[in-house]
């Protein structure tokens, strides 16, 4: 086994779990038409006061968002960090989570497939 193959390995296993199943895909077009949703509401919708619609792209990557702006206050950021930060935060944390979804439901699907720890029976 060359070096190449066994780097890509373990990329060609995050890439899959994080986008090549259901489960994934569905968390990843939600945020996706939150983000739409929430865009059209910031740059075409005049508010009297301010809109809460970005809201929701936290609630969708919750709970690990909220471990990057731990962080960063920890590093003595103020209220999340600068705006590139807020941004890297939310994408980061919506990848995890698709990752982690992805995991999720491959373990699942093992189970539920009649995969068992003795593939002889023994």
């Amino acid at each position: 086994m060359n070096h190449r193959t066994m780097n890509t390995r373990p990329l060609r296993t995050l890439t899959r779990l994080t986008f090549g199943n259901t489960a994934s895909r569905i968390y990843l077009g939600l945020v996706l038409a939150v983000a739409v949703f929430v865009a059209v509401d910031a740059l075409f919708v005049s508010h009297d006061d301010a809109s809460f619609a970005g809201v929701w792209l936290f609630f969708l990557a919750a709970p690990t968002v909220f471990v990057f702006f731990l962080g960063s206050s920890m590093a003595g950021a103020d209220t999340g960090g600068p705006a590139w930060f807020v941004y890297l935060a939310l994408v980061v944390s919506v990848l995890v989570q698709a990752c982690a979804l992805g995991w999720f439901s491959q373990l699942i699907r093992g189970s539920r497939h009649g995969r068992s720890a003795h593939p002889q029976g023994t």
